[in-house]
């Protein structure tokens, strides 16, 4: 099994592959448009169009998406990814510990997966309120939580080591799934794998404090396919009647996440 990569990373080259990233950004007026796009241009993308009517942010490139997010974000704007790449090319898995000191905030890390062709994915992986350390990513063969990662299986694809060692405070992709006032570390990595995301679907990622091996506290989540690129066009919920902005703050004064 060939091992992923972290992009240009030890002398490898990757040549980048673009996708398509879809987010939703509150705007009010051409000011707007331009303060989103001034920010994105420096990613070198290849392509960033600003729907004002909409409210929509359409990217091309090679970028992983929480860098888009956060770019925006940084111009005091919120975002929320709606879709990525083409369909049945994307997934998502939202990382957890199953260990009891973690019981009130248990979300850690968020895995945005996006084929680029039918053989080549990239994961963009984001972690936050841990211990400062190097962490070890893989994929498990078995979705399988009922021990959390105790009982998802043997490795199934390993993954590059995640650094952590930034402030939980910088980190603004975890603190939209509902833990921002976690203390600790976060980190940031662009993974590759020579995968499918039909390969993926109900297996699981682990994210461990040690090499080679699982532990009680390790992070885990499922993995679970997610919309391509313009396949999740709704602004209002038909069962709430609420809009996304609506339940984006439903969620995050419950603690719930997703």
């Amino acid at each position: 099994m060939v091992r992923s990569r972290k992009v240009c990373e030890f002398g490898l080259f990757i040549i980048m592959k673009e996708f398509e990233i879809i987010l939703n950004v509150p705007m009010e007026c051409e000011k707007c448009v331009e303060a989103v796009t001034k920010a994105l241009t420096p990613l070198k993308l290849s392509s960033i169009n600003v729907d004002l009517e909409q409210n929509i942010v359409a990217t091309k490139g090679g970028v992983a998406p929480s860098t888009i997010v956060k770019t925006i974000q940084e111009t005091g704007k919120d975002a929320i990814i709606r879709g990525t790449g083409q369909p049945n090319s994307a997934a998502v898995c939202i990382l957890e510990s199953f260990d009891e000191k973690d019981y009130h905030a248990p979300v850690k890390g968020l895995a945005r997966i996006v084929n680029v062709n039918d053989t080549e994915l990239f994961i963009d992986l984001t972690v936050n309120g841990l211990p400062k350390g190097t962490y070890y990513p893989s994929i498990r063969n078995s979705g399988n939580l009922s021990e959390g990662a105790l009982s998802t299986g043997d490795v199934y694809y390993p993954l590059e080591p995640i650094e952590v060692t930034t402030p939980s405070s910088s980190s603004t992709i975890i603190e939209s799934l509902g833990a921002s006032k976690t203390p600790g570390f976060s980190g940031q990595s662009f993974l590759y794998a020579q995968l499918t995301v039909g390969d993926l679907i109900g297996r699981s990622v682990v994210l461990s404090a040690l090499k080679d091996k699982v532990t009680k506290d390790s992070l885990v989540g499922v993995i679970a396919r997610s919309a391509g690129a313009w396949e999740n066009s709704k602004m209002v919920c038909s069962c709430s009647g609420k809009t996304v902005w609506e339940e984006r703050k439903d969620a995050l004064s419950k603690g719930l996440r997703g």
